[in-house]
């Protein structure tokens, strides 16, 4: 029992010791899914990538709506053509529907590669006006996933303030 005195006193002051040092500790919280949903550098690259893929958009409606109709008079029509004719709109139609799905993907491989550079673009600002936050505001760690976090420490709200100002 006597040995284990000394070591209980030293356990003792060690973990006062890490209480006392974890006391100084400052950590922050940055909720990622917030900054790119409601920043306002991200509604500015949303509303830019709308107005930059709308004409394509608009474009596969437009063939979206012409394969369609095209659909509907083949099957109309398809009892009283020729067997000829039958089988070119039928070839035809294929080879539209074809075009419009290899232009659908180009729209989306080609929307989701600007969409990440946006992306990107807005993470490596919203990095540096977190940098400046910890700096300004003495922060010894921020961290952007948790499993759980305390309300008390989520600082998004100054990082999408401090975007909405342009900093």
């Amino acid at each position: 029992m006597r040995h284990f005195l000394p070591i209980l006193a030293a356990l003792a002051l060690w973990l006062g010791a890490v209480a006392a040092e974890s006391a100084e500790l400052k950590i922050g919280f940055i909720d990622a899914e917030r900054v790119n949903r409601e920043s306002a550098p991200a509604e500015r690259a949303s509303k830019q990538l709308e107005k930059e893929f709308a004409p394509r958009a608009q474009e596969l409606q437009r063939r979206e709506a012409q394969i369609k109709s095209m659909q509907a008079q083949l099957e109309k029509d398809a009892m009283t053509m020729s067997e000829s004719d039958r089988r070119a709109k039928e070839q035809e139609l294929a080879r539209i529907s074809l075009d419009f799905q290899r232009m659908q993907r180009e729209y989306r491989e080609d929307l989701n590669l600007r969409r990440n550079q946006e992306l990107a673009a807005l993470f490596e600002r919203a990095n540096r006006v977190i940098k400046q936050i910890a700096e300004s505001e003495k922060y010894d760690l921020i961290l952007q996933e948790a499993v759980y976090r305390n309300p008390r420490i989520d600082i998004t709200d100054k990082v999408l303030k401090a975007l909405a100002e342009g900093k």
